[in-house]
């Protein structure tokens, strides 16, 4: 089903950009500005050189990536390719990531949220019985935000295997969680979508790169419908630099204070419980949500109050900083 219904997709002429490369030196046909300045000519719309990097160390091939401004241009794309407004629905966990709902109503598409188990464990059998006919996408976030909890590997594929639409599995904190990644079992499901992004564990949540994976088929729906240069020429070459980073040690560090601040957490009066997380945070269970977030506040800490979201009622997510602003942390929670 999700490709038969969109291939009138691949008809599509987009328009036509620029061709860069061999041996032309005079470039006559943009109608750009002719003065060297760094940034006077059109970026490479097909990210050639970005995904040639992303390839290598994701180990995925070129034809299998697609990146976007930040990962809600490829939210908004999945909606965009493969329902039709006002007909077609999507299905997502809940409690989760805002931009899903966001985008469904962009779009026109109705979304329908499927409650996490007591436990924050995946409904699958919920969330299959939910679907019907005109159902063509499924959302899952892993670890998911705001729970902070990865699902098994197991049931994704199980989902995948089950549903006849497209899945899709959006991986922010997959760099935090021991419970891996889908990107290598990709082969086994056509209609697997993996999301990824560089805001998070890369920290370049100011460069706005987001990466979808999926099959060759899948992707040029992508090339299709998106803007030709949605990624613009510095935001490229910076992410080619930083990619060659070493990062392993920020993300131990993560993973250590993650540790220490699950315990620390636990041993404030103020805190009824600290949710178990595969992710860079924490969702916790308080006596009050909005006098603790009001407090904080007002000591120059922020901490996101989910309290007014079904399934976490009474609960702030705090996001794991450096040792030092998580003592500081701490520090003011123990005064309360």
């Amino acid at each position: 089903m999700y490709v038969r219904t969109y291939f009138h997709l691949l008809l599509i002429q987009p328009l036509v950009t620029i061709i860069r490369g061999g041996d032309i030196s005079v470039w006559l046909d943009a109608n750009e500005s002719p003065y060297e300045n760094g940034v006077n000519r059109y970026p490479d719309p097909h990210q050639k050189a970005l995904k040639t990097v992303l390839s290598e160390f994701k180990d995925i091939p070129m034809d299998q990536i697609f990146v976007g401004n930040g990962s809600d241009e490829a939210i908004d794309l999945v909606f965009r390719i493969f329902c039709r407004p006002g007909i077609d629905n999507a299905i997502a966990i809940a409690p989760s990531y805002g931009m899903y709902a966001v985008a469904a109503a962009i779009n026109n598409v109705a979304l329908r949220e499927v409650q996490l188990n007591e436990n924050f464990s995946l409904p699958l059998e919920k969330m299959l019985a939910m679907s019907d006919e005109r159902t063509k996408l499924m959302w899952v976030c892993s670890p998911n935000n705001p729970t902070g909890n990865a699902f098994p590997r197991e049931q994704l594929e199980s989902l995948a295997d089950s549903f006849d639409g497209m899945l899709v599995v959006d991986e922010a904190y997959v760099d935090f969680s021991d419970e891996g990644t889908l990107l290598d079992v990709l082969h086994r499901h056509q209609n697997l979508i993996v999301l990824q992004t560089l805001s998070k564990a890369w920290g370049m949540a100011g460069l706005r790169l987001g990466m979808a994976f999926a099959s060759p088929v899948v992707i040029n729906l992508f090339a299709q419908v998106k803007y030709p240069y949605n990624i613009n020429a510095p935001t490229q070459t910076e992410i080619i630099r930083r990619l060659r980073e070493d990062i392993s040690g920020q993300i131990a560090e993560i993973k250590e204070q993650r540790q220490l601040l699950a315990v620390a957490l636990s041993e404030l009066p103020c805190i009824k419980k600290v949710y178990p997380t595969d992710a860079n945070f924490f969702l916790v269970r308080v006596d009050d949500a909005n006098f603790l977030y009001d407090v904080l506040v007002s000591k120059g800490i922020i901490v996101r109050n989910r309290a007014h979201v079904k399934g976490c009622e009474g609960c702030v997510r705090i996001t794991i900083g450096t040792p030092k602003e998580n003592l500081r942390l701490i520090e003011t929670l123990q005064q309360l």
